[in-house]
């Protein structure tokens, strides 16, 4: 066969193939839309400059990836190889015409060709290390501590395999152009134009041109080739999140819920119906039919949908996630990857019409059901694996691994029921998926219509409905912690009509009113706002819990009252400042009261006491060499921070506990390895402070074992939640063996024992 049939049918072979590859892309992309549609309406598209700058700086700066520095240079690299190669994607169809062709006017021109030399080599090396990074990471070794327990690796190898034989085929076609150039005489064919391959084709030397434009064919048809087979294998598997990333994740960013980058926690967002937040004082307008929560995949807004799609499965979230490290069945990971199947495979369903749905179940449950053999491919026009993919419940027990449900529910209860939402999985996925947000709507309709949860949370609902607390307290008790005190405590109602002439409302909380160890806390905080001549009052018994466990845990109807209420009496009190020593209280009345028209202005006791001490009016001295008795601990010389989560992850607030502590003569920090951003949870979040943990190991003991190991004196905290949980923590080892002397303490009690020293210290 002569070289020009050959030409000729590698022509027509890549022709063939690339008008199916895009035809079938195309189409995939039209469907990836149609199902998108799918889900609820949701507007996101406000601040468009601003989204579209977040965007650019997220994605070229990789400003989440950076988080795993290398792996980030590797990634970026193959990202930005992905888009300037594809010029030499052109360059290969122009091969197969005439092997001589180059792009015009920037073919020759060198800082092209510089660029397409550096990235070409960029995609190989890039990509060898990142093959190397899941090999080492592998589950084979590590088990369920791998972040790529889950993941779908014949597709994560597809990908590997392209970008490295695409990048292989650029190099090599670089070289046997040198070498072409050199065979035919032309003046471009230097070092200059070839920097990094021209030392690969030198050795060409002597090859005939024939030949050499012979095996340039082959090479452009090899990479044309595989890029198509590449644009076919995703293109017919729309569950292909490892590939799809590459061109959702672009649409996943801009709209995130905040424009300017913020990261998706803080406030859980309202439940929704018809893209509208349901206005609870008017609950009974509501269509009856109207979901209240997430109970089927297309209940979840659109931007829910292409969450799940955008999932690269790159196991950061899983590798964070307290539950998945404690053994329990939640991966954040895997809940994404199994609603993002469901989505798919029940599309067709979805999109078909009511008589044809009915029609198509009343066939599959008399052909025996969706277990029976021997079903025909389509029932009523409908794909039987849709018709079968409907008649799974959302949340439901499952058979089989949990995380994996192969029968019964797509999501498993105990899978459901396990997230503390953290937000760790939300605060280091790089394509900024919502999976908390996910987790209590799906909650929500559970709670809500389904009456299905804990029974644990029974009792918690019951309390905070009828006494306004989680413990079931009497009302008239929350003033206890007051007791004793050398000061009076002003409280709204009975000693002052309003807070006009405070500067703060000291919002309490149910645990500092009730919790004996939150107590010290709250008299803690109370005696340093005093001494600093800061003027605060209490609500007393007219404060209610906040809401935030209902919330969380998917009781909706309650959060709603009880935030109203509460609502209702700050703005009759005339609350501006509010300070507050619980991080739930924090974020609750900071990020979601405003959902139901409570604007104030919120600060953590830590922000507050550290902007005392560096204003002077607090002087923390020597550290004292033992405890007191009314709330103040000895600093010790060694503390060790534990960030609660809905201070650090949800609502950023790292440093200012950090600078108290730092302004304690003779103390030393002595940092956890997970800090910061990467704080592993007490396990008391998402209202799991009242839910036993029945599976796996305890989410405490991990973190108190992790807080023992640096040696040091004191675990130092800033939420009563943590407190509970770490104490208790530590009550367990020490009863196992560990130190006796190490204690839990909140950061004021140690600014007030090192304060109280100060005023020891005073003559007179």
């Amino acid at each position: 066969m002569s070289f020009g049939v050959l030409q000729v049918l590698a022509i027509v072979v890549a022709g063939l193939v690339t008008l199916a590859a895009v035809a079938l892309f195309v189409r995939t992309l039209a469907a990836f839309v149609d199902r998108f549609r799918l889900g609820q309406p949701e507007t996101r598209t406000d601040a468009p400059g601003l989204r579209t700058s977040t965007l650019l700086r997220e994605v070229l700066g990789h400003t989440r990836m950076a988080r795993k520095r290398w792996v980030a240079v590797a990634h970026w690299v193959v990202m930005v190889s992905f888009g300037l190669l594809f010029l030499t994607l052109v360059t290969a169809y122009g091969q197969l015409v005439d092997p001589h062709f180059v792009l015009p006017l920037i073919g020759h021109f060198w800082p092209f060709e510089w660029l397409t030399e550096l990235f070409g080599w960029g995609a190989v090396v890039g990509i060898a290390a990142l093959i190397v990074v899941r090999q080492r990471e592998h589950p084979r070794a590590l088990g369920r501590r791998s972040r790529f327990w889950g993941s779908t690796f014949w597709q994560a190898y597809v990908v590997e395999l392209v970008i490295l034989g695409v990048g292989i085929c650029i190099v090599a076609l670089r070289a046997l152009e040198y070498a072409l150039g050199r065979a035919t005489g032309e003046a471009w064919a230097t070092a200059l134009h070839f920097p990094l391959t021209a030392w690969l084709g030198a050795p060409l030397a002597g090859t005939s041109p024939s030949t050499l434009e012979g095996w340039i064919i082959g090479v452009a048809l090899l990479k044309i080739l595989i890029s198509m087979a590449w644009m076919i294998i995703i293109a017919r598997t729309p569950t292909m999140g490892v590939a799809w990333h590459r061109f959702l994740a672009f649409f996943n960013i801009w709209f995130r819920r905040h424009p300017d980058g913020a990261t998706s926690l803080g406030a859980v967002q309202p439940i929704r119906v018809g893209g509208e937040p349901v206005d609870f004082e008017n609950i009974e307008e509501l269509d009856e039919d109207a979901a209240l929560g997430v109970g089927s995949v297309q209940d979840f807004t659109w931007k829910g949908l292409l969450d799940f799609s955008t999932c690269t499965e790159c196991g950061r979230c899983q590798e964070q996630c307290p539950a998945w490290h404690t053994d329990k069945p939640l991966s954040p990971k895997m809940l994404v990857k199994n609603l993002r199947d469901q989505h798919h495979a029940v599309a067709p369903w979805l999109q078909a019409g009511q008589e044809h749905r009915e029609a198509a179940a009343q066939a599959l449950e008399a052909a025996g059901g969706p277990g029976a053999e021997g079903l025909p491919e389509q029932l009523h026009g409908i794909p039987t694996t849709a018709v079968v993919a409907a008649q799974r419940p959302l949340v439901g027990e499952t058979e089989g691994d949990p995380t994996v449900p192969d029968g019964g529910g797509v999501i498993d209860p105990d899978v459901l029921w396990s997230c503390t939402t953290c937000g760790a999985c939300v605060e280091q996925c790089p394509v900024d998926i919502e999976h908390v947000d996910a987790i209590v709507d799906m909650r929500r309709y559970q709670n809500l219509i389904e009456s299905a949860f804990p029974s644990e949370l029974g009792g918690l609902f019951k309390n905070l409905e009828n006494k306004g607390n989680p413990w079931g307290m009497n009302a008239r008790l929350r003033m206890d912690w007051a007791k004793d005190l050398d000061f009076d405590i002003p409280v709204v109602g009975e000693d002052l009509e309003s807070l006009a002439e405070m500067d703060y409302l000291f919002w309490v909380g149910c645990a500092g009113a009730f919790e004996d160890r939150a107590k010290k806390t709250t008299r803690a905080v109370a005696e340093l706002l005093h001494t600093a001549g800061v003027s605060f009052a209490v609500l007393g018994d007219g404060e209610s819990c906040t809401g935030d466990p209902a919330r969380r845990s998917g009781n909706e109807f309650l959060f709603q009252m009880l935030a109203m209420q509460n609502v209702e009496v700050l703005t009759e009190a005339g609350a501006t400042k509010i300070v507050v020593t619980c991080a739930h209280c924090f974020n609750t009345l900071k990020n979601e009261y405003p959902q139901v028209g409570g604007q104030f202005e919120v600060v953590h006791h830590t922000q507050l006491l550290n902007r005392l001490v560096r204003e002077k009016r607090l002087t923390p001295v020597s550290r004292p060499d033992a405890a007191d008795t009314v709330g103040a601990a000895s600093t010790a010389e060694s503390v060790t921070y534990h960030d609660p989560c809905y201070l650090g992850r949800h609502n950023q607030v790292y440093a200012p506990p950090r600078e108290l502590i730092g302004a304690l003569p003779g103390v030393q920090l002595t940092e956890m390895p997970r800090h910061g951003e990467k704080s592993f949870c007490c396990g008391a979040g998402g209202a799991r402070m009242w839910m036993e943990e029945k599976l796996g190991t305890r989410i405490n003991l991990n973190r108190t074992e992790e807080a023992l190991a640096t040696g040091a004196d004191r675990i130092a905290i800033g939420c009563p939640f943590c407190r509970v949980m770490l104490s208790d923590g530590l009550t367990q080892k020490q009863a196992e063996g560990a130190r006796e002397e190490v204690e839990v303490v909140d950061v004021a009690q140690m600014l007030l024992a090192a304060v109280r020293r100060a005023d020891q210290e005073q003559p007179g």
